[in-house]
């Protein structure tokens, strides 16, 4: 499990590096060249997701005591294989709107017009440009979207890496004491018990709060 794991976080590294989604970024405007890095790129993340579902099944054949941390060194890459997938389809987006773009510019300036159809032509101008407009209008909310969408994946990365180091020192502390099971359904029952202490003190209380302004009133 461990080769399959540092080499599934191996590709991750290379697809968020220079050589993957930064590669992207540099090719320009040559569509040849990235339909081939996105292909690459795409390759990448699909051997990702597979070596994930394996290290899924390889998880419940650790031994119990390393299951817990296994399971989520697993979900972390798991985790990290979504944040590059989004940012993939974001870079298709931006590609897919700037193509469309220049295809409705190539066929606007690419049209001829007479003199006689003059009043024509500046009807469909008008309905080819506010037709553009509504694309780039609806374009920039999904790109607004999308950029919502990554800062709260983001986020939430941020915190999961908080939890997960919770969780961790809470294994520890657990393994150090030698907490039994039975002790912590003890621990567990004895917290049921308390709420029940808790809402009855809480009723009293309103009873009691009740019966003085009664008096007082």
């Amino acid at each position: 499990m461990e080769n399959l794991y540092h080499q599934t976080n191996r590709l991750i590294q290379e697809v968020q590096g220079p050589a993957g989604l930064g590669r992207l970024e540099r090719v320009g405007s040559d569509e040849g060249a990235i339909h081939i890095v996105e292909n690459e790129v795409q390759a990448r993340i699909d051997q990702i997701v597979s070596n994930c579902e394996r290290l899924d099944m390889l998880v419940n054949k650790e031994p119990p005591t390393r299951r817990a941390n296994a399971k989520l060194r697993v979900e972390q890459l798991k985790y990290d294989c979504q944040h590059l997938q989004a940012a993939l389809r974001n870079f298709q987006h931006k590609r897919y709107q700037r193509e469309e773009e220049e295809r409705e510019r190539d066929a606007l300036l690419s049209r001829t017009f007479t003199a006689n159809d003059h009043s024509e032509t500046t009807i469909m101008m008008d309905a080819a440009l506010q037709h553009n407009q509504r694309l780039y209008n609806t374009h920039r909310e999904i790109d607004n979207l999308i950029d919502t969408g990554t800062t709260a994946m983001s986020s939430l990365r941020d915190q999961k890496v908080t939890l997960k180091g919770a969780h961790r020192k809470i294994l520890d502390v657990a393994n150090t004491l030698g907490l039994s099971n039975t002790v912590m359904r003890l621990i567990e029952r004895r917290t049921y018990q308390d709420k029940f202490i808790l809402y009855g003190g809480m009723f009293v209380t309103c009873v009691i709060m009740f019966l003085v302004y009664r008096y007082f009133a």
